[in-house]
């Protein structure tokens, strides 16, 4: 109890800071790398290390995402698709220290309710099953996913899963790797291109309405959504090897900022170091800047055809999901 109360009162006293010290310097980092961008311009804000090397677990469903949004784009995929889980989708969720809406084999939820799912419980199965369905294999959808990777200039990331899992011999060389800079490029294309935060502002959701009895209640990992004013997105990850990673939006008075940060040492600490990164990157950006428009491009339930991509190049096959520390959800019979 002392210790709540001891960490209420330090996000009163960072409020408290931050609206009186535009200048302040920041406290020690206690991250790997962070970055804050601004949206609209893609001028960095902020930087510190940002070109680290460092897994991103699960904020790697952000990639998983944008190569949804593709199909989604192509009409390949609808919002209202349905999706059945496979018996080797629904192994995922019965992986140790996973994260998962706990899947069965035989059921079957729309492309959106599992967008859900990946977004706001961070489902490693959930994401599984959509790459299976929009790759074939989840093989081919990550190639797809290092394909999209090149597209956007994220010149340092390699992804291996679509949801951000430990390889199973825990070698960190040997799973998703991402820096700061690279997911602040990829945040700031979902952001100007996609609907993103339609799922990432999610406080809480039922998953499973309609399919199952007792419907998972699913609450954000993303802390901040309740503390910090204009957060509304975007996802967090944890693994053993990654740490604690965050990359966070914020739009106050039409300007909004991304704030990536990656290998905290606990969850705390990660918010304490965004919420402050927000609000000086947000004191940065010039008054006369236009406001930010979100989402140029939105997804439909179908949409039309569009031109064939480019076929990715083969990749080695992707591993499992991630684990994620955050509000305790509540599962019947788990």
């Amino acid at each position: 109890m002392r210790l709540n109360r001891l960490l209420r009162a330090a996000w009163v006293a960072l409020a408290a800071l931050l609206s009186a010290h535009a200048g302040f310097a920041r406290s020690a980092p206690a991250y790997k790398g962070a970055i804050a961008m601004d949206a609209l311009t893609g001028a960095v804000l902020f930087e510190d290390n940002a070109d680290a090397i460092s897994p991103p677990a699960s904020m790697t469903k952000l990639m998983t995402f944008a190569v949804l949004y593709d199909d989604l784009k192509q009409g390949s995929l609808a919002l209202d698709t349905p999706v059945t889980v496979t018996a080797e989708d629904a192994k995922v969720a019965a992986l140790k220290d996973s994260t998962e809406v706990w899947l069965r084999q035989g059921e079957t939820f729309s492309v959106d309710e599992l967008i859900y799912a990946m977004m706001i419980q961070s489902a490693n199965d959930a994401a599984y099953a959509l790459a299976h369905k929009a790759g074939g294999t989840v093989t081919a959808f990550v190639a797809e996913m290092n394909t999209k990777a090149h597209e956007l200039g994220m010149t340092r990331s390699t992804f291996r899963t679509p949801n951000g899992f430990p390889p199973r011999n825990r070698k960190i060389a040997d799973g998703d790797l991402t820096t700061p800079r690279d997911f602040a490029v990829l945040c700031r294309y979902l952001l100007l291109h996609t609907d993103i935060l339609k799922f990432t502002s999610v406080k809480t959701r039922p998953f499973g309405a309609g399919v199952r009895a007792q419907p998972v209640l699913m609450t954000n990992h993303n802390h901040l959504l309740w503390k910090i004013p204009g957060v509304d997105g975007l996802k967090t990850g944890f693994t053993g090897g990654a740490g604690f990673c965050l990359s966070a939006t914020a739009e106050r008075n039409g300007h909004r900022v991304i704030v990536v940060t990656m290998d905290s040492p606990d969850w705390r600490t990660r918010d304490l170091n965004v919420a402050e990164i927000i609000s000086d990157a947000l004191l940065k950006v010039p008054v006369a800047e236009a406001a930010f428009a979100q989402g140029q491009t939105k997804m439909a339930p179908a949409a039309g055809p569009a031109p064939a991509s480019t076929p990715a190049a083969p990749t080695r096959p992707s591993p499992t999901p991630t684990p994620e520390t955050g509000p305790v959800i509540h599962m019947p019979g788990k």
